[in-house]
């Protein structure tokens, strides 16, 4: 129930006063289990990569969200579950696969942290061990103009979000440069996109 009052929320936000363009949204599966991978630029962008369509989407958050009891529950509530970042989190990677076995929407930011600079970075390796582990999907997204949400240079912008057609990684978990190739291929996707909309 927190969820879908969150994005009825978002809906109004994103949708009504930001006018938000949303494009390849057909993209989306109705059902079963896919990866959701886009750009990041600003906090706003979780809720905002799911705002948009029907299924509900659990993601990996940085751990020091969980410190606080009231922004834990929040987030517990919204899907998302801790990562530690800078290291292999094997906990957190057990319960991203769990996710995608049961037939779920695992969302994810390639690049492990935010840009600052709005430009694309390299992706870890992580979204392809993930998806070679589990055979799932993944859709590539672009996010656009979110870190200029009330910003000097424009306080209520243009946004958009648009949603690519489903990459699959076909090679060897063991193989550490297809896994990496791969990340970088998703992110090109993701840059094509982002080009696509501007």
């Amino acid at each position: 129930m927190f969820y879908k009052i969150f994005k009825i929320l978002c809906r109004f936000w994103f949708g009504l006063i930001l006018r938000t363009r949303v494009i390849g949204v057909e993209n989306i599966p109705s059902d079963g289990a896919f990866i959701l991978a886009a750009n990041h630029v600003s906090n706003w962008d979780p809720p905002f990569l799911g705002t948009f369509i029907d299924r509900e989407i659990c993601y990996m958050g940085k751990e020091e969200l969980f410190k606080n009891p009231i922004m834990a529950w929040a987030c517990r509530k919204l899907h998302v579950f801790p990562v530690k970042r800078g290291a292999a989190d094997k906990t957190a990677i057990k319960t991203a696969i769990k996710i995608l076995k049961d037939g779920k929407c695992l969302g994810i930011f390639p690049e492990g942290t935010r840009s600052k600079t709005g430009k694309l970075g390299k992706a870890e390796a992580g979204v392809s061990l993930i998806a070679a582990l589990t055979k799932a999907p993944i859709i590539p997204a672009a996010i656009i103009n979110t870190e200029k949400i009330f910003s000097r240079e424009k306080f209520l912008p243009r946004t958009a979000v648009v949603y690519g057609t489903p990459i699959k990684f076909t090679g060897s978990t063991k193989d550490k440069e297809a896994l990496e190739n791969f990340a970088q291929e998703l992110m090109n996707e993701i840059a094509k996109l982002k080009a696509s909309a501007s």
